[in-house]
C-alpha cells in the first residue's frame, strides 16, 4: 500500500493538473465568443457578394464563359487527370478529443478516391501528419498558415495564392475540408467546394423578378470581381467555424478532464484517509501491546 506521504503528492499533483484544464476551459470559452462574434460581423458583406452574383446570373443570361463557374462537378474518380486543391484545416496544438482525427480522416477518404491533389494545410497538425504521410497528395510547401485567430486578411491571403494557381490552370477544382459546429455538443467534418461555382448554387431564378441593377463597366466584369472575393469569404467563413469547433472540441476535452481530475482526487482523499486511518489504528495497537506488556 502506498504511503500517506505518495498519495499526498499524487494528490497534490492532480489538483495542479485540474488548475490547469480550468483555466483552458475558460481559455477556449473566450475564444470561442470571439471567433463567433467577428463571423457574425462579416456575414452581412458576404451575403450582399452571394445577392450580387445571384442578380447577376439572372439577368444576364448572355454572360460569356466564365472560369470560375461551370455546369456541374462530377464526383472525384481514380485516373480522371483532375487537378484538385485540399484546403485542409486542422488545428496547431493537441488537447482537442477527437477534432483533428475527424478532419484527418475525411480528408484521406476524400483524397484517396483519385485524381492529382495538392494539400493546402491550414494548422500545424495536418502539415506535420500530411508532410510525414504523402500517399495522399503534394503538400504545398509555400503555402503555411496557422489556424489561430483567423481573419479576412489572411483568408484574403491564401486565398490569392489558390485562385493564381486555379486560374493559371495548375489546379481544376478547389475544396476546403473544416469542422462545422452545429451547436455546443455537435460537430462535423466537412467538404465545401469553392471552385469552380455552379450556377444552381445561387438563388437566380428567386432573383429574376426583381429590380434590375445596371453594373459597370459590365455584368461580365463585375463578376469577375466579385467571385474571387466570394471564393475567400467562403474560406474565411469555413476557418472561423473551424477555430471555434477548435474551442468547442477543446472545452468539452478540457471539462471532461476536470471532471476526471475531480474524480480521481475524491479517490485518492478516501485512500490517503483508510491509510492514515489504519496507521493510527496500528500506532493505537503498538501503545497497548506496549501497555500491557509492562503489566
Amino acid at each position: 500500500m502506498e504511503s500517506m506521504k505518495d498519495i499526498r503528492t499524487r494528490k497534490e499533483s492532480v489538483q495542479k493538473t485540474m488548475k490547469i484544464t480550468k483555466a483552458m476551459y475558460l481559455m477556449s470559452s473566450a475564444k470561442l465568443k470571439k471567433a463567433r462574434a467577428r463571423l457574425d460581423a462579416t456575414v452581412p458583406y458576404f451575403l450582399k457578394l452571394q445577392d450580387t452574383i445571384s442578380d447577376i446570373l439572372a439577368h444576364s443570361p448572355e454572360l460569356e464563359e466564365n472560369i470560375y463557374f461551370c455546369e456541374e462537378v462530377a464526383e472525384a474518380a481514380k485516373d480522371d487527370g483532375k487537378k484538385r486543391g485540399y484546403i485542409v484545416i486542422t488545428s496547431d496544438k493537441g488537447l482537442a478529443g477527437a477534432y483533428n482525427h475527424n478532419i484527418i480522416k475525411l480528408a484521406e477518404t476524400e483524397m484517396a478516391k483519385g485524381g492529382d491533389n495538392t494539400i493546402f494545410s491550414i494548422g500545424v497538425s495536418g502539415r506535420h501528419y500530411f508532410e510525414k504521410h504523402k500517399g495522399f497528395g503534394v503538400v504545398d510547401g509555400e503555402f503555411s498558415y496557422a489556424a489561430v485567430d483567423p481573419t479576412i486578411w489572411r483568408a484574403r491571403d491564401l486565398m490569392e495564392h489558390v485562385l493564381e494557381l486555379y486560374k493559371n490552370g495548375e489546379l481544376d477544382e478547389v475544396y476546403v475540408i473544416y469542422t462545422k459546429m452545429r451547436n455546443a455538443i455537435s460537430m462535423d467534418a466537412e467538404m465545401l467546394r469553392i471552385l469552380p461555382l455552379t450556377k444552381h448554387m445561387f438563388n437566380h431564378e428567386e432573383a429574376a423578378g426583381e429590380y434590375m441593377h445596371t453594373y459597370m463597366p459590365s455584368p461580365q466584369a463585375v463578376l469577375k470581381q466579385v467571385v474571387p472575393n466570394y471564393a475567400k469569404g467562403l474560406i474565411f467563413g469555413a476557418m472561423i467555424e473551424a477555430y471555434a469547433s477548435e474551442q468547442n472540441a477543446r472545452m468539452t476535452a478540457m471539462d471532461n478532464a476536470t471532471t476526471n481530475a475531480e474524480e480521481i482526487i475524491r479517490s485518492l482523499t478516501l485512500l490517503y484517509n483508510r491509510v492514515r486511518q489504519a496507521a493510527i489504528t496500528t500506532e493505537l495497537n503498538e501503545v497497548v501491546s506496549g501497555a500491557a506488556a509492562q503489566e
